[in-house]
């Protein structure tokens, strides 16, 4: 459902969520290493990220990746996505063709609007405060 950009997003803004709790601000090379994703497509997804303001960026010898506690609490998986994959996800045909709606649907259109509209709920619902929270007691993982 989420393209591979997304999905490492996610993974590495929960990371720098975790570690900006604990007053750290982490690099490039430690988030890709952490969230198991390939170096040059990390540092392009967190520039991304930062352009969209979901976290912040650091140059210099005590700089990396952060995020206020304030934005932790209040960042939305939602918020996410859209800063990386846009609003397709809730667009999108469930086969993906170009043309799908309710005058012309698609075989399975009526059963994916129900879904991608469970979707959104829970991806407007659930904040990146809650994604740290089984990370720190070992109850959920980034990396496999």
């Amino acid at each position: 459902m989420f393209s591979k950009a997304c999905e490492y997003g996610i993974r590495a803004v929960t990371y720098i969520a975790m570690q900006s709790m604990e007053g750290r601000r982490v690099s490039l090379n430690e988030i890709a290493e952490k969230i198991d994703s390939p170096t040059a497509f990390t540092a392009k997804i967190l520039q991304q990220l930062s352009r969209n303001r979901i976290i912040g960026a650091t140059k210099g010898a005590y700089g990396g990746y952060g995020m206020v506690r304030s934005n932790i609490d209040k960042t939305t998986l939602d918020q996410i996505v859209t800063a990386i994959d846009g609003d397709y996800i809730y667009a999108g045909c469930g086969l993906g063709l170009k043309e799908c709606n309710a005058d012309k649907p698609c075989p399975v259109h009526d059963k994916f609007v129900e879904i991608r509209d469970n979707l959104k709920q829970m991806l407007q619902s659930t904040s990146l405060y809650e994604m740290t929270l089984g990370l720190e007691t070992g109850l959920t993982y980034l990396k496999r």
